[in-house]
């Protein structure tokens, strides 16, 4: 596999000339499939101390939570503006192994989750009284009313439009042959000076009366 044969979101992490982290370059040559000069031993033993290196770096984030300086944490999560879209990614990816990683193991993710958003809040007080509750649930969007949601639309009754219904309503319309996300964008972008110029004027009327009311 090419950088050109990489998804664009995932280019920056592929790059052959980054250095090395939990993956040595080796390892993601290996993974990516650029290179495939393995026999099956050999594959086997790459496998072996990649599962090993991961392993030990999850162990090693309890030292860099509890050891690292302050600073140094907040440097490794300021990237460089062109850096940010990939840290990003890359954070978000590392949730999502983490949430398949976890599937069946003894602790469920959610508690984990939970523990340690309520040690970071406990860190960020330098308090153990510092208690807070997390919450973390896992919906699947399932079945809509189209008919329904339409209706909502046509009369302008977005309030009453759920998340699951709006999630699953633009997914089916992706599916539709007649959608196209580059045409759908440019009208979009046509009307966005026109919508933010009519949040502005409801912000400002809102105000208004706010005012009077409060004036009297």
């Amino acid at each position: 596999m090419s950088q050109d044969d990489v998804p664009e979101s995932l280019q920056p992490a592929a790059d052959s000339d980054r250095p090395r982290g939990i993956l040595t370059p080796s390892d993601r040559d290996f993974l990516l499939g650029r290179k495939t000069d393995y026999t099956d031993h050999s594959k086997k033993q790459k496998r072996n101390r990649i599962r090993r290196r991961v392993r030990n770096a999850i162990l090693d984030f309890s030292i860099l939570f509890e050891y690292m300086e302050e600073r140094d944490r907040e440097t490794v999560f300021d990237p460089d503006d062109e850096d940010r879209d990939a840290y990003t990614q890359g954070i978000t990816d590392m949730l999502a192994f983490l949430h398949l990683g976890t599937m069946g193991y003894h602790t469920p993710f959610k508690e984990m989750l939970s523990e340690g958003v309520g040690k970071a809040e406990q860190r960020l007080a330098g308090s153990n009284y510092r208690m807070v509750n997390v919450e973390f649930n896992v919906d699947p969007v399932g079945q809509i009313d189209v008919d329904e949601v339409v209706e909502k639309l046509e009369n302008e009754e977005f309030a009453k439009l759920t998340d699951e219904e709006l999630r699953a309503f633009v997914r089916l319309l992706t599916m539709s042959d007649d959608f196209s996300p580059e045409d759908t964008g440019e009208e979009i972008k046509d009307r966005v000076d026109e919508f933010a110029e009519r949040v502005t004027e409801s912000a400002e009327a809102r105000e208004a009366t706010f005012q009077e009311l409060t004036n009297r």
